[in-house]
């Protein structure tokens, strides 16, 4: 491929994702990328690994991240690129993310014990993991693997899904509160996949409490859809981010590559950092 070409949105076994840091980059470097970004669930594990098998084969590695909030009842998703990996307010709010994701879990197994399900322990669904980043997808394979539905979207609809018997609301903030977490750790701030959150009259307000870009290249979306957002993109002057949202098995309606942009976006968050 002689276009260079960027997936920013990038899943991994350190949270819901199947790959393993190494597996991502190895899959990158097949599929003809020049760079990616390690986007996990509020936990950024997967970072260093994969930027230490990246350095091997000539591939970027963008940090990030994906950060959830919520406005009004809506699930919005933020994601978060090139801020301070070290000591920064998002890294410290992260450790306590995690250990509301294990008390967010104990609570959803136990819904689960009172109804019925007794054959699953919380022991056994963090037992899945390499990092603390629990989430509803870990325990919506053990409910699939024990046969307790047929599929990992019956375990949503029946058990896990908002509304659902044993769903728990998990750690909240607002966008705004997001965007600015990760203004005041040196890094970019994005709307994820606003495509599928459907909210896009929020965007100017996201847009002066300091949002830098939107995800307008997502997966499974046609160039029409792409186009409209990089109008709103462009209208309101910031940048412009995409990447296929892979987890490897985890989602099968996509992979590492399915969807990209040109390399020049990646430039161009670079020089808005430094402007």
């Amino acid at each position: 491929m002689s276009q260079r070409i960027a997936d920013l949105h990038i899943h991994t076994h350190f949270s819901d994702g199947t790959m393993s840091p190494e597996e991502v980059v190895a899959a990158a470097k097949e599929a003809g990328l020049a760079a990616i970004g390690i986007a996990d669930h509020d936990t950024i594990d997967g970072i260093a690994p994969a930027k230490a098998a990246a350095d091997l084969v000539g591939l970027e590695v963008v940090p990030g991240v994906e950060l959830s909030s919520e406005y009004h009842g809506k699930d919005i998703h933020i994601l978060g690129y090139f801020f301070d990996l070290k000591d920064s307010p998002l890294v410290r709010l992260l450790g306590n993310i995690q250990l509301g994701r294990m008390d967010r879990m104990r609570k959803m197994v136990s819904k689960l014990n009172q109804m019925g399900v007794k054959d699953i322990a919380f022991d056994e669904v963090c037992g899945q993991l390499k990092s603390d980043s629990v989430g509803r997808l870990h325990l919506a394979k053990l409910l699939v693997a024990r046969g307790h539905v047929p599929s990992l979207n019956a375990a949503f609809e029946k058990y896990l899904g908002e509304g659902a018997p044993a769903y728990y609301p998990k750690f909240k903030q607002t966008p705004i509160e997001a965007i600015k977490l990760i203004k005041d750790s040196g890094g970019i701030s994005v709307l994820a996949h606003p495509m599928l959150t459907q909210k896009d009259e929020l965007i100017p307000e996201f847009v002066r409490a300091g949002l830098d870009g939107i995800e307008a290249y997502y997966p499974n979306c046609s160039m029409e859809v792409a186009n409209f957002y990089v109008g709103i993109a462009q209208k309101h002057g910031i940048l412009i981010s995409g990447g296929s949202d892979a987890h490897g098995k985890g989602k099968d309606s996509t992979w590492i590559g399915k969807a990209y942009l040109p390399y020049e976006h990646v430039e161009k968050m670079k020089e808005w950092l430094r402007r």
